[in-house]
């Protein structure tokens, strides 16, 4: 396996300053880590070569570059991640694709998944709330070995927290809703019920929580699908 020192150098050798401004725009923060500009598409082919290493993750989280902790979430395993390594990568999460990366690569895949989006699903700081929802997405995305009777528990939690108006609370709690009810027909119909009773709620968040996740999941395209999946 390579050296850290000799990753520090490949990533240098990738990185593409031109591209910050990119990353930037789609609100990837590098600060306070430093952004080095490497797009998914070489990032995620170097990490399948260095392959999986917790003992790896865990010094490539602890650099000073944004890359080099999507890097750490890549080459992280899941069965190895406990509970406190999962607190602190949260606590020092400062950009939302960290986070989504964190919780549905990671996170999902672990033993205690379904209580820490429970407990991270009140919590106050937007990027560990935002963390719940993109578990929630993880676990959706899962083997359809896991039974609709797991998943529908998400649903008093997303009504529940539909009110934050933070950007990305809000998009996550949406983003849920959405993936939860693509995942076949019978889920499908429970997040629409959810959907009109957020939508009940009557506050700006509640009501574009509810309107853009009823715009996806009644569409034509969504439902032909599940139909066909169900077929």
């Amino acid at each position: 396996m390579k050296t850290l020192d000799h990753i520090l150098k490949d990533l240098n050798d990738m990185a593409d300053p031109e591209y910050i401004s990119t990353m930037e725009y789609f609100g990837i923060k590098g600060a306070p880590k430093t952004l080095l500009g490497i797009k998914n598409a070489f990032l995620k082919p170097y990490a399948k070569e260095l392959g999986k290493s917790q003992e790896l993750a865990c010094k490539l989280w602890d650099q000073n570059l944004h890359e080099c902790k999507l890097l750490a979430i890549h080459v992280s395993e899941p069965k190895k991640f406990t509970r406190e390594k999962a607190e602190k990568w949260i606590s020092e999460c400062y950009s939302w694709d960290l986070v989504d990366g964190l919780g549905m690569r990671i996170i999902s895949k672990t033993d205690f998944a379904y209580d820490k989006v429970k407990e991270w699903s009140s919590r106050q700081p937007e990027y560990e709330k935002r963390m719940a929802f993109a578990v929630m997405v993880g676990l959706s995305l899962a083997s359809s070995k896991l039974s609709n009777e797991n998943i529908e528990r998400f649903f008093p939690i997303i009504e529940k927290e539909s009110w934050d108006d933070r950007n990305f609370v809000k998009k996550a709690v949406n983003w849920a809703l959405r993936q939860i009810g693509k995942r076949n027909l019978a889920l499908n119909a429970k997040a629409i019920e959810v959907a009109e009773q957020i939508k009940l709620q009557n506050t700006k968040p509640a009501r574009w929580i509810a309107a853009d996740a009823l715009r996806e999941l009644k569409s034509d395209k969504i439902q032909s699908r599940l139909k066909s999946k169900k077929s």
